[in-house]
């Protein structure tokens, strides 16, 4: 299994705040459904519930500790080694998509990163862990301008260790 990380974040590691997103960028929603389509997609309980249903054409795997918690259309798991260990003994490439603490609790675990680094300081509650880049080889990297459309520049970038 590959397991990889994406999201998307501020200049500073911000994520977002009040458990919504910090910018409008539909060119990073794009990028992420292109790249997580029709692969596993694991999440907290917290961003699961933020995108109130199951992300379609993707097999949606939730982690919370809440032992009855119980949703149609995902999976529901209770630790971060569960949720890999559905994915063990495959060939699958499955992306972590959320929350803070998921990423925070996947990174070690983790083979490839898609970040979209977003070239804007925000206000944030929620930040991605600090990654030792150093540890990991730039695979990929395309820059976008800020546009009509988007309202921050950013690149989409991909590592691996």
């Amino acid at each position: 299994m590959i397991l990889s990380i994406i999201d998307a974040m501020g200049k500073n590691n911000e994520l977002g705040k009040d458990n919504q997103l910090l910018w409008n960028l539909p060119r990073d929603m794009k990028h992420f459904r292109e790249t997580t389509s029709g692969h596993p997609v694991i999440m907290g309980r917290k961003t699961f519930e933020s995108i109130g249903r199951p992300l379609p054409k993707r097999r949606n795997v939730v982690i919370t500790r809440d032992t009855e918690y119980t949703k149609k259309g995902v999976e529901v798991v209770h630790s971060m080694e569960e949720a890999i260990g559905l994915f063990k003994n495959t060939e699958e490439e499955a992306f972590i998509i959320g929350g803070a603490e998921i990423y925070k609790q996947a990174l070690p675990f983790a083979n490839r990163l898609y970040i979209t680094h977003v070239d804007g300081n925000f206000e944030a509650d929620a930040f991605f862990p600090t990654v030792n880049y150093s540890e990991w080889k730039e695979i990929s990297r395309e820059h976008f301008d800020k546009d009509e459309e988007n309202n921050y520049p950013c690149d989409f970038v991909v590592y691996e260790k």
